[in-house]
């Protein structure tokens, strides 16, 4: 409890009010990307450097093809660092253990079994001690955040992405709550922000969102949102990451087939209303087959910040463009100056953004 106390006033005392920061800033920092380069000296990791030091870019997004070995990334991760000491960046990964690592044996990385063989294997306790060894190891390379934990319960173990790939803990709710917490604790420990996923469950789908459009209307269950409901009611606020999974009970009148990443009756009405996420939304990657398929660019911001995402994730991978974030930003600012209800959307993400940077490292 005194733990939590003091983080809450870290966090208000590094906030910075929406006042103090301009538009283009403010919109900036709803923004993670993936770029291209893996050395400190690539000139577009210098570009990316400035645009953090402005302000105007919130976070980056790691894959495989920027680690070229943990030296070179913790220097790039220093210089991200440095370029905005009192607004740290979101400087990302997906490193779950199993198929998903984007820090592997091949740099020199001690990689995890899947999720599933961890809980098969392990106490929570156990597992704790064996994240706490993973999170640490990301903390020194210069991470914040860690896309993790899964929270999607096993529900169909045939599922493309998730029960094949054994990334979930089991197919209970409160088997996942545990693993899910032993997780997440060990990462606060090491001073990293976590992101439960994929909200509101993709464990019961029968298709991959990376691929395509993905209806979960008579394969969800409620049953799938306990985890999140656990972990809240305990205190959870960091990030929850929103999948791109479509159900027609929560998509609005029907005129357009929303996901939940697009849906106001998911984040807004259930995540924030009916669930109490007090934390920051973002959107799983924008670019995956499930929204580039149906939606371009600018729909698809407007979209997700009308629903209430905080944070949009792009990979940049689909076609890579060094001025993603610029455009992206600009759709952002353009719709806040024609628009004063979006504007406000854009000032109340900023202040949930600064207010969980002021908790990185601590």
């Amino acid at each position: 409890m005194i733990r939590a106390v003091l983080l809450a006033l870290l966090a208000l005392s590094f906030a910075a009010p929406a006042g103090a920061a301009t538009l283009d800033q403010m919109a900036g920092q709803m923004i993670i990307v993936g770029f291209k380069g893996d050395d400190v000296n690539d000139a577009s990791v210098k570009a990316i450097r400035d645009e953090i030091a402005a302000g105007t870019l919130g976070g980056l997004m790691y894959l495989k093809p920027n680690v070229k070995s943990l030296a070179a990334v913790k220097a790039m991760n220093a210089a991200f660092r440095a370029a905005s000491p009192d607004l740290p960046p979101f400087l990302t990964l997906d490193q779950e253990g199993g198929a998903v690592e984007r820090l592997t044996k091949d740099v020199g990385f001690n990689e995890l079994p899947n999720a599933q063989t961890i809980a098969a294997d392990n106490t929570p306790a156990q597992a704790e001690a064996i994240y706490a060894k993973m999170a640490k190891g990301i903390a020194d390379e210069g991470f914040t955040v860690n896309f993790g934990p899964i929270a999607d319960l096993n529900i169909n173990p045939d599922n493309p992405i998730i029960g094949k790939y054994g990334r979930s803990f089991s197919k209970d709710g409160k088997t996942v709550t545990a693993y899910d917490e032993a997780f997440i604790t060990a990462h606060h420990d090491a001073g990293l922000l976590t992101a439960l996923k994929h909200f509101p469950g993709h464990g019961s789908s029968t298709a991959d969102s990376h691929e395509g459009f993905v209806d979960i209307s008579k394969t969800w269950d409620p049953v799938e949102l306990g985890p999140y409901r656990s972990l809240f009611a305990n205190g959870y606020d960091d990030f929850v990451m929103v999948g791109h999974l479509y159900n027609k009970a929560y998509a609005g009148d029907g005129s357009v087939k929303l996901p939940a990443s697009l849906s106001p009756e998911w984040i807004g009405g259930v995540l924030r209303g009916q669930l109490k996420f007090a934390g920051v939304v973002i959107s799983d990657d924008l670019e995956m087959g499930a929204i580039r398929k149906q939606f371009d660019l600018h729909d698809t911001i407007v979209r997700a910040v009308d629903a209430g995402i905080d944070v949009l994730l792009f990979s940049n991978t689909a076609a890579y463009d060094p001025q993603l974030q610029d455009k992206i930003r600009d759709v952002l600012v353009s719709e806040a100056k024609a628009d004063p209800a979006f504007e406000q959307k854009i000032e109340a993400s900023y202040e949930r953004i600064v207010a969980m940077k002021g908790r990185i490292g601590k």
